[in-house]
């Protein structure tokens, strides 16, 4: 096996799990390009930007008599992009460090103008990650062990369109902005062999809290009050392997394990009420398995497949995907790679159990994502 093209192709498949994990369970968009860390070059940067149309629809959404129609057979999440930004370098043979962007969570809904039972329009949140990893390389054995320690900044943005009773027989608009920072935190560790294209991680990220404030706009009455947020983002385990498995060929897989149990919901308060987003997920399971071939020594294909448990335990609608992935690695004239792939995501129907007979349903669907990636090392 051409070991370049297999350490390189290797790097831009393991990515393509942003495509696919974004459409999965939970408020996952994308991941910090942390593994660039293990990258050949002294200076390495890969830039890229995610598409997704999430496509998930109501069977049955209930609306409340005489104030709002049913939502039923309705699209209701909003597509969205998810960039990833990241640059390593070597400040020598053994230790190098790397800065990272993404929109790591984010969750987004958007009725169409329609009040829905609980009177909202419009709800929308994500959290923008900047991230500082380093690396620590050693040699062991046939291969290099790395361990890998950082930390990084969310910025939380939440906002909320509804319609709400501000007095009896009084109904007023509402617009609700929210925001909030926290620092957290990751580590980990690598091994590579690169003779057989083996590498394989372990990567602990830490989950992070959120008391946001802002304001609440009733505007038929011309009141602005203060606003207040808070709730819980999870921690996650992720287990990553690949390896040369004939000439030219390569297979890849990963386990990830996201604490989303501790999201049990999202608390609001504005004026004198409380709201609250009721969730009270289960923890997510995400594993994926693919392989990869080098046709010729600048162009590489690879496909995947990843199940993604559903967190729902009937407060919502997000249960099981399954995702299916290609794409193609392009190595150009400037020693860069372009990577592109494209996934579709099946969303399997559920059911919320537990709001009598305002439950809604969900249909399943096909979910899709599209993914432009370039790397150049220097």
């Amino acid at each position: 096996m051409n070991t370049r093209i297999a350490l390189a192709l290797a790097a831009s498949v393991i990515s393509v799990l942003d495509v696919t994990s974004a459409s999965a369970g939970g408020f996952t968009y994308g991941d910090a390009d942390i593994y660039i860390l293990l990258e050949d070059g002294n200076v390495v940067t890969r830039d890229s930007v995610t598409f997704v149309d999430p496509n998930r629809k109501y069977d049955k959404k209930p609306g409340l008599p005489g104030l709002s129609p049913a939502l039923d057979g309705k699209e209701f999440s909003e597509t969205y992009w998810v960039p990833s930004l990241a640059a390593k370098f070597d400040i020598n043979d053994q230790f190098s460090c790397a800065g990272t962007y993404t929109i790591s969570n984010g969750g987004a809904s958007d009725n169409g103008g329609v009040m829905d039972s609980r009177g909202k329009l419009k709800e929308k949140f994500t959290t923008d990650e900047y991230g500082l990893t380093c690396a620590y390389h050693m040699p062991v054995g046939p291969g290099r062990l790395t361990i890998l320690g950082g930390a990084f900044y969310e910025d939380f943005n939440y906002d909320l369109s509804a319609m709400t009773f501000v007095a009896p027989g009084v109904i007023s608009p509402l617009k609700v902005d929210l925001g909030d920072g926290a620092f957290g935190w990751r580590a980990g560790v690598a091994y590579d062999i690169p003779e057989i294209a083996f590498r394989t991680s372990l990567v602990y990220r830490s989950g992070t809290s959120f008391e946001a404030d802002g304001d609440a706009d009733f505007s038929r009455i011309g009141l602005t009050a203060p606003a207040a947020g808070w709730g819980e983002l999870p921690q996650s385990v992720e287990l990553k392997v690949q390896s040369g498995i004939a000439q030219d060929w390569l297979a890849y897989g990963s386990v990830k394990w996201t604490d989303w149990s501790v999201m049990e919901r999202l608390h609001l308060k504005f004026g004198p009420s409380d709201f609250y987003n009721e969730y009270h997920w289960r923890d997510g399971w995400t594993i994926t398995g693919g392989v990869a071939h080098s046709f010729t020594p600048n162009i590489a294909g690879f496909a995947s497949v990843t199940y993604d448990r559903g967190v729902s335990t009937g407060w919502d609608l997000y249960g099981d995907t399954v995702a299916f992935a290609v794409g193609t690695d392009i190595k150009d004239k400037f020693g860069g790679n372009l990577n592109l792939a494209v996934a579709a995501a099946w969303l399997e129907p559920e059911q919320e159990t537990k709001y009598g007979p305002l439950n809604a349903s969900s249909q399943s669907s096909w979910g899709f994502g599209l993914r432009a990636q370039y790397r150049i090392a220097f």
